[in-house]
């Protein structure tokens, strides 16, 4: 039996335990880079059930952050 599975909006996450940024690509388009994200913020959103839940529960308007554009 196969069970429904939801696809995400992230496409991809990078983090930056240095400088402390997290950055976040999304299916739709767009990255954007999240300042000052804790280390365990980051571990918590890549072991969350739900990375799109955690993501807009605990990030996306929890930190400074700005649209970056990839070329």
């Amino acid at each position: 039996m196969r069970g429904t599975t939801v696809k995400s909006n992230l496409r991809s996450v990078r983090y930056d335990a240095e400088t402390r940024v997290l950055e976040v690509e999304f299916h739709a388009g767009g990255v954007r880079e999240y300042r000052d994200v804790p280390l365990v913020v980051y571990e918590s959103l890549m072991t969350a059930v739900s990375r799109d839940e955690y993501f807009e529960k605990h990030i996306r308007f929890r930190f400074r952050h700005r649209h970056i554009f990839k070329i």
